[in-house]
């Protein structure tokens, strides 16, 4: 079986880190498999080794000055549509919104619903959704959401979590103490400043949550994206000087890192307003980490009762709180983490390609 897997970045997003797990666990299990992306600012190569078993195909992308984002997204269509030939290929498996309106017929994920107000975007959006011949979700609360939207049936996989890294991350006393002498202690969050994982909320929960714990800071990494946030940005630095929250932004954290900054904090927040899933979330329970999470109906399918709730700043304070005073026994977080493999989801995923294909 020879399958393309198609995403829309090299770098650190939560559908790229999917893409290249499952890459590597269907080739694993003996499947051909290429991934395809664009190459942004001159990018050589994902933002981590890839398994030599996967073939990875890169079509380069030159930003234009004066780009719009609709032009940038209209532009990458494009261009992976004209690099990109579906012959050469039984299943072809696109990731994103990008991607699927790139290829062609194909079998699309869906990790979660946006909402765009720029025809274009729109259009894209739908044409993602209802033009691909079968989907995949990898929760059931995002399922639902596609049926309730159009009436369609996705098929529901999980992500797996490469949950040994973050494990093996909380033994690594000297890596969480080099974190902890540079950033004190921490709050994190991964993912960026952007409308969809609510950083602003964030902002006004540390403002309470130091008025017990002064030592306590907010860290924030990630945040690779296509999309402008400058508006959003601005609230969220508006929101920092009018509360007095500092955060440390780290950006973009090397691969081999990220594990070792997770292990270190006081409490992961992850108030993100949409998700498909959780993996960061699902990646610092393996790490040993309480979790506080917005009250999401898809983040308690996923989480079930390993993760505190939180609906807003105020709430998002008091479980940050409760988590720093009493964590959690992290026994049970980790062991869910463990159970959520790639190899599981890749063999479903091939079982799923079969039946698609017949």
């Amino acid at each position: 079986m020879r399958v393309a897997l198609l995403t829309y970045s090299t770098k650190p997003r939560g559908g790229v880190v999917h893409t290249l797990n499952l890459a590597e666990a269907l080739a694993h299990r003996g499947v051909d498999v290429t991934v395809w992306s664009l190459a942004r600012a001159g990018d050589r190569g994902f933002f981590r080794a890839v398994d030599p078993a996967v073939t990875v195909k890169l079509v380069e992308f030159i930003d234009l000055p004066g780009d719009t984002v609709t032009d940038r997204i209209v532009r990458s269509i494009a261009t992976l549509r004209d690099a990109f030939s579906a012959n050469d290929f039984d299943i072809v498996h696109a990731q994103d919104c990008i991607s699927a309106n790139a290829v062609g017929r194909c079998i699309r994920t869906i990790h979660h619903l946006d909402q765009f107000t720029t025809p274009v975007l729109a259009e894209c959006h739908e044409r993602a959704i209802v033009e691909p011949y079968a989907r995949i979700c990898v929760s059931r609360a995002v399922a639902d959401e596609v049926c309730a939207g159009w009436g369609l049936a996705p098929t529901v996989i999980p992500n797996g979590v490469q949950a040994q890294r973050f494990i093996d991350a909380s033994d690594d006393t000297a890596a969480q103490e080099q974190w902890r002498s540079d950033l004190g202690r921490y709050v994190l969050a991964v993912g960026g400043i952007e409308p969809r994982k609510g950083t602003v909320d964030l902002v006004g929960a540390m403002a309470v949550l130091r008025e017990h714990e002064p030592a306590v800071s907010l860290v924030i990494a990630g945040g690779e994206t296509l999309f402008d946030y400058r508006e959003y940005r601005s609230a969220f630095d508006e929101r920092c000087a009018e509360v007095g929250v500092a955060p440390v932004i780290l950006g973009t954290v090397e691969n081999d890192a990220l594990p070792s900054l997770v292990a270190a904090c006081e409490v992961f927040a992850f108030p993100s307003t949409k998700e498909g899933f959780g993996l960061a979330a699902m990646e610092a329970l393996a790490a040993g980490r309480p979790v506080v999470a917005r009250d999401l109906p898809v983040l308690r399918e996923v989480f079930g009762d390993s993760v505190a709730y939180a609906s807003t700043p105020a709430d998002f304070a008091a479980r940050l709180r409760e988590a720093i005073a009493a964590p959690p026994d992290p026994a049970r977080g980790r062991a869910l983490a463990s159970s959520m493999t790639w190899d599981a989801a890749a063999a479903a995923h091939i079982e799923f390609y079969r039946r698609a294909a017949s």
